[in-house]
């Protein structure tokens, strides 16, 4: 049997951009990625907060110590600059592997969504 369960975590992201005519994706700086175990291309699930959407785009990698985080495209319409997001990754695996798995969580400043 395989099981989805989370891979990856970035815990309560401020937005700093929203840009409407980018061809999609979430720009994610360098670091979280990396921390977080998120690689370029990955689909990820966003959580707004502020407002309860919820939707799947895929990363593409921000200037490293910048703390972006900037939806684009048609999910520019769905945040706000300053709201607050938790981005997910998941994984699918079999149950034995999914119980000793540890996913990877990160829980950046959330006034400037640098790694403290």
């Amino acid at each position: 049997m395989q099981v989805t369960v989370v891979k990856s975590k970035i815990h309560r992201v401020k937005v700093t951009g929203a840009d409407l005519n980018y061809i999609g994706s979430i720009t994610i700086d360098q670091d979280l990625m990396e921390a977080s175990n998120i690689i370029e291309g990955e689909k990820v699930q966003i959580v707004n907060n502020n407002n309860g959407e919820r939707l799947e785009t895929y990363v593409i990698p921000g200037e490293r110590k910048s703390g972006e985080i900037t939806l684009n495209g048609a999910a520019a319409r769905r945040v706000a600059v300053g709201d607050i997001l938790i981005i997910i990754a998941y994984g699918i695996m079999n149950i034995e592997e999914a119980k000793e798995f540890k996913p990877s969580l990160v829980f950046p400043n959330e006034e400037n969504n640098l790694l403290q």
